[in-house]
């Protein structure tokens, strides 16, 4: 459900739904309570709430933090893995430059191959969070065979073709850790941690009374942004492949990639 959102719906239209919905349920509930309960108007309860408010809101803004910084992590640590993987294979291209014609050719092919399926194929299943392994496999053994078929003649092409080789070997395991990020989520645990946390915290504020129900609502509605605000980010950041914020593909289109979608 969450990749669906993510996939159909901008960040504007989600921040719009998320932290609009927060305040609007908030503020209502709040009127509701104070005209069922006319007497929290005048602050009886007050220090009680306000301890434990105060206490509830420390407790809950650590953990979201904990699970923002978290995911903002993975996020930046997926990116590096992608911009890493089309970096070396792009090196890869420039080492088989030393390596006669045919089995220039050859390397190329096989990477050209292996990007283009990268970005056509995998990506698409990433993005709907079901990566696989296969769709790119036959490419990169493909790309593993073009080497391993070939034998350097000179010294010039021998220390080119141990470069590439150690590249492709990185390219293979900056492929398996790119597709784990992709079946990653938050566990469940803090799913309800994180969300949870809003039922409790937000009801609470409703028990704060105020004389004036302007400054009440005005109360209740920025904790209510600020919550409906921070539980956005933990549901765009979440998925690493879906979503405005998403990782791209962009890296294996640019640089020496490039000619590889020359039409």
């Amino acid at each position: 459900m969450s990749l669906w959102l993510l996939n159909q719906f901008s960040t504007f239209t989600l921040a719009v739904i998320t932290v609009g919905g927060t305040v609007v349920l908030a503020v209502a509930g709040s009127v509701l309570l104070r005209r069922r309960y006319p007497s929290l108007a005048e602050g009886e309860h007050n220090d009680m709430v306000g301890v434990t408010l105060g206490m509830f809101g420390a407790i809950y803004g650590i953990i979201l933090a904990f699970v923002i910084v978290t995911l903002w992590t993975q996020l930046d640590s997926t990116q590096t893995i992608v911009a890493t993987e089309a970096t070396d294979i792009a090196l890869i291209t420039r080492d088989a430059a030393a390596f006669p014609p045919p089995v220039r050719a050859r390397v190329d092919s096989a990477l050209s191959g292996y990007v283009h399926a990268v970005v056509e194929d995998q990506w698409p299943r990433m993005r709907a969070g079901r990566p696989a392994y296969g769709a790119t496999a036959d490419k990169l053994e493909a790309a593993f065979d073009a080497l391993q078929s070939y034998e350097p003649r000179t010294t010039r092409e021998q220390v080119f073709y141990e470069e590439a080789v150690a590249r492709l070997n990185d390219v293979a395991g900056q492929r398996r850790a790119r597709l784990t990020m992709a079946e990653q989520e938050l566990p469940p645990l803090l799913q309800i941690l994180a969300f949870g946390g809003a039922l409790v915290l937000i009801p609470l504020t409703f028990l704060y009374g105020m004389r004036r129900l302007r400054i009440q609502l005005l109360f209740v509605a920025s904790v209510a942004a600020l919550i409906g605000f921070s539980l956005l980010l933990v549901f765009v950041l979440d998925r690493p492949f879906a979503g405005d914020l998403s990782v791209s593909p962009t890296p294996y289109r640019q640089g020496a990639l490039a000619r590889y979608w020359v039409p």
